[in-house]
């Protein structure tokens, strides 16, 4: 593990682990949808990876292949990929 690693991994509340899931994108009250792929996750947040996260808002619904919904923040964003907060974590 490099340093830049390390301290990222500190930064982060819940363990993530890789993931290969698709997601729909859904902002503007479900009115506009992107599709993306989940590449890793956890209880707290998530990095998906999409075509491109231009015009995309910061806050935004997933809707994964099983039908689970997870209303999410946009925390961190490049190009072709964002970073996610779920907004409710499972049990609260």
């Amino acid at each position: 593990m490099t340093t830049i690693e390390a301290v990222q991994e500190e930064r982060r509340s819940f363990p993530r682990w890789k993931t290969l899931k698709a997601v729909r994108i859904l902002f503007h009250s479900g009115a506009s949808s992107f599709d993306g792929i989940v590449r890793n996750m956890s209880e707290g947040g998530a990095k998906v990876i999409l075509e491109s996260s231009i015009g995309l808002p910061d806050d935004i619904e997933l809707v994964f292949e099983d039908g689970t919904k997870k209303s999410a923040k946009v925390v961190r964003r490049g190009l072709t990929e964002i970073g996610v907060a779920f907004v409710s974590l499972p049990g609260k």
